[in-house]
């Protein structure tokens, strides 16, 4: 989807990650749960350990959600496994408006954070929530993240230990070069919006669901990305009612091109693409996001309905 040129970004909404030395590469990242990460895009195995458009790692304490699916307790916070995110001065000034969006990705991540906030902003409260707004990290290389090292080998994900995304903008590059996504807007605000879509997951208590239950074609943890993929799809389908300050709507309408462009990046992020990819050898056992067919149905499952409540994976017997 492409943004109305006019629309004003709301660059405060994101900050700026500070330059790590060196990157993954041999190293090791440390995340919660006792949960490690390392290797890089190279190798492509690690992002179907975990954080590939971002894994949930833990959750928020019970919450009645919309359908009445009840979460568990998350297990207790490490605050050794804490880091300081990124606080580098940012310099967002060539990102004031669509049109900038529209010409350059970190303005694009930039318009499509403001517009899925507005949304969940609005939506939320019909539920008895307040939506709580959680910052983007925008970086290049390397940052710390509350959840260990961001990079772009580890790809863009949601950090529920300081509640912020982290993305570093070349990551749609590599979507569109190593994965096959066709390189539209809506394949790239996908992302965005499936990571916010983590965000909601916490703030409802579901997001520790996924390591209680880590891998496996019908785990936890993969419920709990197709539901991201769900409710990433509502947004898509309200998302022309989206406005800035000035109630000038973020995006213009959506097209049949938009929406394929989306089913792009939703079928190559799936575990079985990766791991034919990969390994030359497709293992469900292992999967922790769900195939690129689920991923896509569930996406569209979203965008089809616009309805939160037709997002609750844990409800069906398969996805």
């Amino acid at each position: 989807m492409s943004f109305n040129d006019n629309v004003q970004l709301d660059t405060s909404q994101v900050e700026s990650g500070s330059r790590g030395g060196g990157g993954f590469g041999g190293g090791r990242g440390s995340f919660p749960g006792g949960i490690q990460v390392g290797g890089g895009i190279g190798g492509l195995i690690m992002l179907v350990l975990m954080l590939i458009f971002g894994g949930g790692l833990t959750g928020g304490s019970n919450t009645q959600v919309p359908d009445g699916t009840t979460s568990g307790q998350s297990s207790p916070l490490d605050p050794g496994q804490v880091g300081a995110a990124g606080t580098q001065s940012a310099d967002f000034d060539k990102c004031k408006t669509g049109a900038d969006a529209n010409k350059d990705d970190q303005c694009l991540v930039i318009a499509t954070v403001n517009s899925v906030q507005a949304y969940w902003s609005q939506l939320l409260p019909q539920y008895g929530k307040q939506y709580p707004k959680a910052k983007t990290v925008l970086y290049s290389g390397t940052t710390q993240s509350g959840c260990g090292t961001a990079s772009n080998q580890v790809g863009p994900f949601y950090c529920p230990l300081d509640s912020k995304v982290y993305i570093d903008a070349s990551f749609f590059q590599e979507l569109t070069k190593r994965f096959g996504a066709d390189g539209g807007n809506l394949a790239k605000e996908y992302v965005v919006a499936h990571e916010y879509g983590h965000h909601i997951q916490n703030v409802l208590g579901l997001l520790n669901r996924a390591q209680q239950d880590p891998q496996g074609p019908q785990s936890g943890a993969v419920r709990v990305e197709l539901m991201a993929d769900c409710l990433a799809g509502t947004w898509v389908k309200h998302a022309t009612e989206t406005k800035d300050a000035n109630g000038v709507s973020f995006l213009k309408p959506i097209t049949e091109k938009d929406i394929q462009s989306a089913l792009s990046a939703a079928s190559a992020v799936g575990d079985d693409r990766i791991q034919e990819a990969t390994q030359g050898r497709v293992t469900p056992e292992n999967w922790t996001h769900g195939s690129a067919e689920s991923r896509q149905k569930w996406f569209m499952t979203g965008f089809q309905t616009g309805d939160i409540n037709q997002c609750n994976t844990f409800g069906v017997s398969r996805v």
